[in-house]
């Protein structure tokens, strides 16, 4: 984008800004913000590289300056460019597991796939939308309809009485809870198998993605995608008594009967955890299969999963960093729902016997100690693999912008020093973010809907 035109979509008014654009180093400045995508808090570096040609001795091509490298963020509330690049890789790695590619045969899509999503229990009523069976609006508990935006929407219906003793440890028992899930799984799967527990990895193996999701009560619930597999993973296939009604029936029953009980403390008495009573599964069609019953396809929930995977903390809006002391707690911006959850995981995370949860540290995620994104080893490709294949792209792309066709004799060094985080000043910011917009607007307006 032209200097002119980037300056008409901006407030020329500021003299900062004016001035700033008037700098002989502006379209430098651009440049590098443009291969950052507009980052938000983008990391700055000083130093140089240089490209070597070790057989010959010579140096085929170099930089010596300044440049930007994304923050990696991927909370859509912190850096949009970094939470959209993530959601995109996301997309590939769960999509990848579903379809293949990327390293995964395609014969995948033909295994045994299945949706299913875990709840947390009640720990309390909340402010709700009750429907009927047929869709139509209840009244909520309290006895009114509430509308979307309705700020009560996951309060306690009686904040006196509600569980959050019992929410914040839920909370953070989630991922074992989880972890004891995926056990129970295969379990489950081999005893309606009539096959022997032990020797279930010589018949098949269970492979999933889930990702976390804030419900506006403040709990996580898990989406997750589960697939079987033959013994040697996504390139073999599972027996043909494997089917999505079987794989769904185990889901659930795994769901139901999985428990973590917390240490028993004098303070708040133990605490058995479990799953909540709405568990869903629902079998994963083919989106070119042209299934007019099928609920849910492959594209779709690939494009869910990465969706949630970058939405952070969602409840807890403005939260997005730990809490350093107590008295801080009450000056946050939200609601005294989250506030109680926040104060009732600092409050625990004093005491000795719950210590190893590391409370305070993650009072600012209400309890929640696990990521965001997790996957089994064999489900698909990584993280890792997709950002190393990008690396290996552009360099190619280097080399062959240099004419070199042997690689083997190239060396690059690199000697970089970090010389501080963010943009310098609000100018910067500002043009930043505008450069971040018309970049986010552009890839949306290209990309195509599933």
């Amino acid at each position: 984008m032209a200097t002119a035109a980037l300056v008409s979509r901006l407030s020329t008014k500021d003299e900062r800004l004016t001035n700033f654009l008037r700098f002989n180093g502006f379209r430098s400045w651009r440049r590098r913000v443009e291969s950052v995508y507009g980052c938000a808090r983008p990391v700055r570096l000083t130093g140089s590289t240089r490209v070597e040609d070790t057989s010959a001795g010579v140096v085929l091509d170099g930089f010596e300056g300044s440049l930007l490298v994304p923050c990696g963020n991927r909370r859509e509330a912190v850096c949009e460019p970094c939470s959209a690049r993530y959601a995109s890789d996301t997309f590939h790695l769960v999509r990848s597991g579903l379809t293949g590619g990327k390293g995964v045969p395609e014969s995948v899509s033909g295994h045994v796939r299945v949706f299913a999503t875990l709840t947390p229990p009640s720990f309390g009523k909340v402010h709700n939308q009750p429907r009927t069976r047929s869709g139509k609006a209840r009244r909520c508990g309290c006895g009114e309809f509430h509308h979307d935006a309705d700020t009560r929407l996951g309060t306690p219906l009686d904040p006196t009485t509600y569980d959050y003793v019992g929410a914040v440890l839920w909370q953070a028992h989630a991922s074992e809870l989880w972890r004891r899930f995926t056990i129970t799984t295969a379990r489950h799967l081999a005893d309606a198998l009539g096959i022997r527990r032990g020797a279930l990895r010589e018949h098949l193996r269970v492979s999933y993605a889930k990702v976390a999701e804030y419900q506006r009560r403040g709990l996580v619930h898990f989406h997750a995608v589960i697939r079987v597999d033959g013994p040697d993973g996504p390139g073999s296939p599972a027996p043909v008594t494997v089917t999505p009604e079987l794989l769904c029936a185990v889901v659930r029953s795994a769901a139901s009967s999985v428990h973590v009980t917390t240490k028993d403390s004098d303070a708040v008495g133990q605490h058995t955890l479990t799953w909540g009573e709405q568990v869903d599964a629902e079998p994963i069609a083919a989106h070119e299969s042209g299934d007019p019953d099928a609920a849910v396809h492959d594209r779709k929930v690939a494009g869910y999963i990465a969706k949630y995977a970058t939405k952070g903390t969602g409840a807890t809006s403005g939260v997005d960093s730990r809490i350093k002391r107590e008295e801080s707690i009450a000056d946050l911006d939200v609601s005294d729902h989250h506030k109680a959850m926040i104060s009732t995981a600092w409050r625990l995370g004093g005491l000795p016997e719950f210590a190893g949860l590391n409370l305070r540290k993650w009072a600012h995620m209400l309890g929640f100690r696990g990521h965001f994104l997790t996957k089994s080893r064999r489900y698909s490709v990584t993280f890792t693999a997709l950002r190393s294949a990008r690396a290996e792209h552009r360099y190619a792309e280097q080399l062959d912008r240099l004419g070199v066709t042997d690689s083997s004799t190239v060396l690059v060094v690199n000697d970089w020093a970090m010389t501080g985080v963010g943009y310098r000043t609000d100018a910067e910011r500002e043009l930043a973010g505008a450069i971040a917009s018309r970049k986010l607007s552009r890839r949306i307006g290209e990309e195509t809907p599933a």
